[in-house]
Order: C-alpha cells, then sequence, then structure tokens
C-alpha cells in the first residue's frame, strides 16, 4: 500500500518583482523504506525530517517556481538523490539556480516508480510552461501541484502563464481520471477530480 506523508513548509514566492508569503505541500510518496519527494519549497531540514531513515530515490518537481524548487538542491546534497524538472521550466529553474543544472528531465508519458507504486508523468502547461502532474492509478492519488487547486485552476496572472492554456491541459488531462481521484495540490487542501470537474464550466466563464 502506498505510504503518503505530508509536510508543509513556509517561505516566500517570488516573480515579476513581487514576493509573497505562502505556505507549500511537500509530499512524501513511498513506503517504509523508500521514497520520492515531490516538491521541494523552502525548508529542507523539515523535509528530511519527514522522510526519516528512509531512502530518497528521488526529488521531483511539479514546476519551477522559486517556492517549489528553493530547497531542492540542498535536498539532494542531503539525500543523494537525482532533481526532477521539466525542460521547458528550466528558465525558471536558472532564476534560482545560475549555477546547478537539475540532474534528470521529465517527460510527459514517463513513468516512476518508487516501492511498487507507479508515478504518470502528466505534463499540464498553463500555470507554468513546464509545470507537470503526478498520477498514482493504483493509490488513486493526483498529485497536482499548482496546475489544480480546490476551487480552481492555478494562477494564470503572471510571467510564463495562460488561463486559456491552464484550462485545456484541466480538461484535456485531468478531468478525464476518474472522479474518486484525490487531488493532493500544492497549497491548501485536497480536492477530487469529480468535485473540480463540476465546476469547470464556472471557471470558463469567470476567467482569470
Amino acid at each position: 500500500m502506498t505510504r503518503i506523508d505530508h509536510v508543509v513548509t513556509s517561505g516566500v514566492f517570488s516573480l515579476d518583482g513581487q514576493d509573497f508569503d505562502v505556505d507549500n505541500n511537500v509530499w512524501i510518496v513511498g513506503d517504509d523504506r523508500e521514497v520520492v519527494i515531490v516538491d521541494a519549497a523552502h525548508d529542507a531540514a523539515a523535509i528530511v525530517a519527514g522522510v526519516g531513515d528512509r531512502t530518497v530515490t528521488g526529488i521531483l518537481l511539479t514546476h519551477g517556481h522559486n517556492d517549489h524548487i528553493n530547497a531542492a538542491a540542498e535536498l539532494a546534497e542531503r539525500t543523494g538523490a537525482p532533481i526532477h524538472l521539466h525542460p521547458r521550466d528550466r528558465m525558471l529553474w536558472d532564476a534560482v539556480y545560475p549555477d546547478r543544472a537539475p540532474d534528470v528531465a521529465l517527460a510527459d508519458g514517463e513513468v516512476i516508480t518508487v516501492a511498487g507504486t507507479e508515478l504518470r508523468v502528466v505534463h499540464t502547461p498553463g500555470h507554468a510552461p513546464g509545470a507537470v502532474c503526478l498520477y498514482a492509478p493504483e493509490a488513486a492519488v493526483l498529485f497536482s501541484g499548482d496546475t489544480l487547486f480546490k476551487g480552481g485552476p492555478g494562477a494564470t496572472g503572471r510571467s510564463f502563464s495562460s488561463f486559456p492554456v491552464i484550462l485545456d491541459s484541466i480538461k484535456g488531462r485531468l478531468l478525464a481520471l476518474p472522479e474518486g481521484t484525490r487531488v493532493l495540490t500544492g497549497h491548501g487542501d485536497e480536492t477530487t477530480i469529480g468535485a473540480e470537474a463540476k465546476d469547470y464550466d464556472a471557471w470558463v466563464a469567470r476567467g482569470h
């Protein structure tokens, strides 16, 4: 059975010359022996404490905004795990880490296995060009990063984002998943695919 641990870290999201205080969800996925970390936000020590004595086989970044990657290099150093990022977010990564590249390029359709759990990479641009979600079909869980939240899509009012593109990603890639799929988000409370599908038309009408 898939074990999912949850760590909340706090810090600052910075983009387009503006700073915002944020709380981020970090997800630790695997079993009692090995895990992957989904997003690396703010506080490497807190994330390492959540991992405990388990082996980290990968640090999977849902996108390149600083609040999701700013603990990645330290986590990699402390755990020995490679950092995975979609290449279309490399410019966001480079703004935080100009002298250190990610280790592995995430690709749409790729399957990453940890402790017998398959995580399927779903490219969902819109919030950021290289945004991805990670779908664990056997666990009926989607790690949505900042693509889909309880109550709507991720923000698209800043550089490298697009409201029409994120709507296409959600409708075409995510709402086709089973309605009961739990959506574990990058910030805030979890939701389900079914709950959010009911509101899709309202999001379109509301715009951004």
